[in-house]
């Protein structure tokens, strides 16, 4: 597939050529609505390079279904074009065959889904999971090589005046409310809108035990390279979290990865004894 700035444009372009061929036979409103729904579902489902996991489609699927729902059952106009083709099936006796093989399909493919799901086998992963895996000794992000050994919060307070440290802090807390908050929760307590439908849950940045053990670096990788960059010891794992380094640039996410430790009053993990934690 032919793909660009983390989307496979061929999936776009078929769902916009779709749409073309819909304008062009001037379809009704219930076929545009399951137009819409199937391209939604698409996109979600096949349109990103790095796989969307099964618990976020669901997730938006159910949204798109209750918008085309709200948006049908809008206006006296909409409602009647949409289930205008439902009832004359239902009722006209020509499309009693018809309506003979949705009642028969219906239920063999929902029964066809749940069988498909409650078949797979239940086995212990092959290998256990690490929560916080070993990173690797180099990364690269924009072109540019990253020594996660030696690398080091670039915008600490003791490198910077207050008042540059201070818009760096303010930077971080922007792209974390814009960005992150909706996993991770309003207080980083891995408590966000969305949480509860990942497996496992995001990370705790409150617990004292998991921010002061790792070093900044430690963070900017796992910002950079989101789920997608999760060594094989780091699964399984259903991660929403993207690769930031598509969206964010390196100091935005030096920022965030600044304002996480001092939101929670926290002071990341140093190389060296001398300069902390060991």
């Amino acid at each position: 597939m032919l793909s660009f700035g983390g989307f496979h444009w061929t999936v776009v372009l078929a769902i916009v050529a779709l749409f073309a061929v819909l304008r062009l036979l001037r379809a009704g409103m219930l076929v545009w609505a399951a137009a819409w729904w199937g391209a939604v579902f698409v996109a979600v489902k096949l349109g990103f390079a790095t796989p969307v996991p099964a618990s976020v489609v669901q997730l938006y699927m159910a949204i798109v279904t209750l918008a085309i729902l709200a948006y049908v059952s809008s206006s006296p106009t909409r409602w009647r074009d949409t289930s205008r083709p439902i009832v004359r099936l239902m009722v006209e006796p020509r499309y009693r065959g018809l309506l003979l093989l949705v009642l028969v399909l219906v239920p063999a493919l929902v029964a066809f889904n749940v069988y498909r799901k409650l078949a797979v086998a239940v086995e212990a992963p092959s290998f256990g999971r690490t929560v916080h895996p070993a990173p690797p000794s180099e990364i690269t992000v924009h072109d540019e090589p990253v020594d996660l050994i030696t690398a080091d919060q670039p915008y600490d307070a003791a490198r910077l005046s207050a008042d540059e440290h201070g818009a760096h802090l303010d930077n971080g807390r922007r792209v974390y409310y814009q960005n992150c908050f909706f996993c991770h929760g309003d207080r980083m307590a891995g408590d966000g809108m969305y949480a509860y439908g990942l497996n496992p849950i995001p990370t705790n940045f409150t617990d004292a035990g998991v921010l002061p053990n790792l070093q900044s670096s430690y963070a900017f990788w796992r910002i950079a390279k989101g789920g997608p960059g999760l060594p094989e010891e780091g699964g399984p794992w259903d991660s929403a979290m993207p690769a930031w380094e598509r969206f964010l640039t390196t100091e935005e996410i030096w920022d965030v990865n600044l304002f996480l430790y001092e939101f929670n009053g926290l002071k990341p993990r140093r190389l060296h004894a001398a300069e902390g934690h060991e």
